[in-house]
């Protein structure tokens, strides 16, 4: 490998990654989605990469790169940085392949976490934990690259792991036996729809690719709305497995050769579509797993025809579902918050009942700081509504309360303490 120049990946390319990892890494089914397929119209496929052997398809391009190391790169291993589904893709790989890695992890990576790369690397991977942030992990992994000549695995950003993750695609072709109308994946730093895009643009160009991004991190779009990658100054990390700052740039050049549909959701409705993923299909998906499911209202899909969807991975937190419940309440229009001014009197909190919550509201979060020496106390009070249509009632009867009611709205920066 480090005798070849780097080029752009050709669909070439992705044929000879599929014969290069085939039996290396788990073949994932299509199953079918009524839920989405009857909210659309079109026969929604579910193509369940959250079902590989590290809950995510990032051991596609990672196995892909490692492969194809010669024998001097085999002796001096490989290293990469990561809080979460590549460092697993990683290590995966090398314990398959037989390759020696460091991966280094920051030191607020969840022990679950650290466990699960353990487990799966086994004896072929060191763990290495420290710094605070994935900033100092990467530097830290950079600098072990220079140092021993290990090779650099990146997690989306090289023409190795984007031919990779293009097997994807072309296991959705083989096993739908016709090409689907529409592909929709998620999208991060561009590796999957690079290669998605490289296969589909010349074995199956009629196929039309749609690339689905978190709202508070869509740098791809951001890079097409520039002319080339560009670093966002503010990301929402929430949909963790697709927080990119900044488009690859070895992806953000196929992704403007072959012009996909780039859309952006609201990280409330991935919250949403978590939800219904698992009270209906049964999957466990991590947020960057929901992300393309999530985009499916946004778009307008073709009736009758097969359209299929990237569940990207699994690799959820469970402690993270208070969080993702609230986040969809309030995408739902379900959940307020509101400050609240009580006189205190005795009597002021049932007065504030009576006078405000409809027969379907219910209060779902009150704090309340009784200060002495003054005539008012604050409280911060959370009302989850039975319907959405309900909210123009609640706030009229507050503009008509004896209390001072002041919402907050979601983009305040009072949020901070709620979320």
């Amino acid at each position: 490998m480090s005798g070849e120049p780097l080029r752009l990946p050709t669909a070439d390319d992705v044929d000879a990654a599929a014969g290069r990892i085939a039996g290396r890494i788990g073949r994932t089914p299509l199953t079918p989605s009524p839920r989405l397929s009857e909210a659309t119209g079109a026969r929604v496929w579910l193509k369940r990469e959250d079902l590989q052997p590290v809950r995510s398809y990032k051991n596609r391009g990672a196995a892909n790169l490692i492969a194809q190391l010669d024998s001097e790169q085999i002796w001096a291993g490989v290293v990469c940085a990561s809080a979460g589904n590549h460092a697993q893709g990683v290590a995966h790989a090398c314990s398959t392949l037989g390759v020696n890695a460091r991966i280094y992890l920051p030191a607020n990576t969840p022990r679950q976490k650290r466990e699960r790369v353990a487990a799966l690397g086994g004896d072929w991977v060191d763990v290495i934990v420290g710094g605070q942030t994935y900033d100092d992990a990467a530097a830290a992994a950079h600098a072990d690259a220079g140092t021993t000549g290990a090779t650099l695995v990146p997690a989306f950003d090289h023409p190795h792991t984007i031919a990779g993750q293009g097997t994807v695609a072309r296991e959705v072709v083989e096993d739908l036996t016709t090409p689907p109308a529409v592909l929709v994946v998620p999208v991060g730093g561009g590796g999957l729809i690079a290669g998605c895009l490289t296969w589909l643009g010349e074995r199956h160009p009629q196929v039309r690719v749609v690339g689905v991004e978190p709202a508070g991190a869509a740098s791809m779009i951001e890079a097409t709305r520039s002319g080339g990658p560009t670093t966002l100054a503010h990301v929402d990390r929430f949909v963790d497995g697709a927080a990119v700052a900044r488009a690859g740039e070895w992806t953000y050049p196929v992704v403007a050769r072959h012009t996909p549909g780039l859309v952006a959701v609201p990280e409330g409705r991935v919250c949403t579509e978590m939800i219904a993923l698992y009270q209906t299909e049964g999957i466990i998906a991590e947020p960057a797993g929901a992300l393309a499911a999530a985009a499916l209202d946004q778009l307008d899909l073709p009736a009758g025809r097969d359209v299929v969807v990237v569940v990207s991975g699994g690799n959820n937190d469970l402690l993270r579902y208070a969080e993702v419940v609230e986040r969809s309440l309030i995408h739902e229009g379900l959940k307020h918050y509101f400050l609240v001014d009580f006189p205190q009197e005795p009597g002021m909190l049932r007065q504030f009942l009576d006078e405000v919550l409809g027969p379907d509201d219910d209060i779902a979060l009150f704090e309340y700081v009784k200060r002495n020496n003054r005539e008012t106390g604050p409280a911060l009070v959370g009302i989850e509504l039975g319907s959405r249509d309900d909210l123009a009632g609640l706030l009229q009867r507050m503009a008509t309360s004896s209390m001072d009611v002041e919402p907050i709205a979601p983009d305040s920066p009072l949020f901070r303490f709620i979320l």
